[in-house]
């Protein structure tokens, strides 16, 4: 006994000696402590807000009007002190129902492929499909599944591409490769494809409607941008993800048999094309309510709703009875519970900034840091301002609003076009969503990945500060060639 306790002692002691980002917490606590944090900003960061206006049917801050709020005198008793630490866990609840259409899209995309798994038609689809391309041209597989996912994010959004991501997971377990190979691809390339996107209507459209520009002008640049972007994103899953990600067991995530025993059979190419239909729709769909020709919204809910036909409709066409639909569905969801569970608590941060009324504060001060850059570095510290106000204002649209009326105007004083700090308002939004644990869309599909937010970072960041150094560069090229 005395040996096995001196074993384990023994060790504990190797793992204490892992590199620090080898012994990152759990999600669950690392978003904990970061509430804590967040908590502790919004008893130390003065309150303040600007004043609003509605224009074109948009309401958007008026750009110079940020002033401080009163404080409430009567915060520092103790019963207000016991309320504001009793506050920090009446957040996560309210995070959990605030967060309610991530969660739920999880739990219902989690059931659908849970279905998709049982009638063997995805796996069959993706088993077919790399025999044909051949495992020794694995690589050539992932840079390709790399810029489809990233075309993906570019024309059809960020959110709206959540049902894709199972599907990498597959291929990556065909090449011999753990989820996490998979999830890089997926959401790596559904995140630069988003943020990048020449055509993104949340971020560019809005910043250039505010700005008076053209809509979606300046296209060839960022479409380069993207592409060069995206190829960084393939090279770093290959060169360095894939080597350390070889599957040493058996997931749930695995092909069941050799590759050359896959073929598909009539019932796998409805199936398939019924899921096909379903991406097509929300993607027409979503493009049609931008475009206001829709007549109604068209996000999580709507998005979840065709979910839930797409399993009804597989379920029929494989005969699966309605207990056993139900049985699937739910089977499919508690895969994904712990994850679903983290968007919950990582929306709790933002409810706890809002109440405290910090946010305009923290982007007041922050655009103020501005006012001391030399012109020629202003693009680039804009792109990392907004990445760090991104963190709290996840809202790529909303965060245009908040931002835009500021930058624009600033734009005009130091003599960089609109078009250059549109573009890096778009990095410094969009880049980040890989990273901050506010972005329910990043967290949702990290829950269907069944990959951890702690895992995630440590992978991805890497990636993220190669794209930051390419977009710099472009910043740069653009404000001296007079980018417009």
């Amino acid at each position: 006994m005395q040996d096995i306790n001196e074993d384990k002692s023994y060790s504990s002691q190797i793992k204490d000696k892992r590199a620090w980002y080898l012994r990152m917490p759990d999600p669950m606590v690392l978003i904990f402590y970061i509430l804590l944090v967040a908590s502790a900003l919004s008893w130390i960061v003065p309150k303040g807000a600007y004043d609003l206006e509605k224009v074109d049917g948009r309401q958007r801050v008026v750009a110079g009007s940020f002033h401080y709020l009163a404080e409430d005198t009567s915060s520092n008793t103790l019963a207000s002190v016991v309320n504001n630490v009793f506050d920090i866990f009446v957040a996560i609840p309210q995070g959990l129902i605030q967060s309610a259409q991530y969660l739920f899209i999880v739990f219902i995309a989690g059931g659908l492929f849970n279905i998709l798994y049982r009638t063997n038609a995805l796996e069959n689809f993706v088993g077919t499909s790399v025999k044909r391309i051949g495992l020794k041209r694995g690589n050539l597989l992932i840079w390709l599944s790399t810029y489809l996912y990233g075309v993906f994010g570019i024309a059809v959004g960020f959110e709206n591409n959540i049902a894709l991501v199972p599907v990498a997971l597959l291929v990556s377990s065909a090449l011999g490769y753990k989820n996490l190979v998979g999830a890089c691809i997926a959401i790596g390339g559904i995140g630069i494809g988003f943020a990048l996107s020449p055509i993104n209507p949340y971020t560019v459209g809005v910043s250039q409607s505010i700005a008076g520009l053209p809509i979606f002008s300046g296209a060839l640049l960022r479409c380069i941008l993207t592409f060069l972007s995206l190829s960084l994103l393939a090279w770093y899953i290959t060169k360095f993800v894939a080597p350390k990600a070889k599957a040493e067991e058996s997931t749930s995530d695995q092909l069941s048999k050799q590759l050359s025993d896959y073929r598909m059979n009539s019932r796998d190419v409805c199936v398939m094309l019924i899921f096909l239909a379903g991406i097509v729709v929300i993607a027409g769909c979503s493009y049609l309510a931008g475009t206001g020709v829709l007549g109604r919204s068209w996000y999580i809910k709507e998005i979840t709703a065709v979910f839930i036909v797409m399993s009804i409709v597989i379920a029929a066409i494989c005969r699966i009875g309605a207990n056993q639909y139900v049985k699937h569905m739910i089977d499919g969801a508690s895969k994904v519970t712990a994850g679903a569970l983290v968007i919950g608590l990582a929306a709790s941060i933002k409810v706890v900034l809002e109440d405290g009324q910090i946010i305009y504060t923290i982007v007041h001060t922050l655009n103020l840091l501005i006012d001391f850059m030399p012109d020629a570095l202003i693009a680039v510290t804009i792109s990392v301002i907004q990445g760090v106000i991104n963190l709290f204002i996840p809202s790529g649209s909303g965060q245009a609003l908040v931002t835009m009326p500021i930058l624009i105007p600033l734009a005009d004083l130091v003599g960089i076009s609109r078009q250059v700090m549109i573009l890096a308002f778009q990095v410094g939004d969009g880049i980040t969503n890989l990273i901050i644990p506010t972005s329910g869309g990043t967290l949702a599909m990290l829950a269907l990945a069944r990959v951890g937010f702690s895992e995630w970072v440590k992978t991805i960041f890497p990636v993220i500060i190669m794209v930051y150094v390419l977009s710099w560069i472009f910043l740069v090229f653009a404000q001296y060639t007079n980018w417009s």
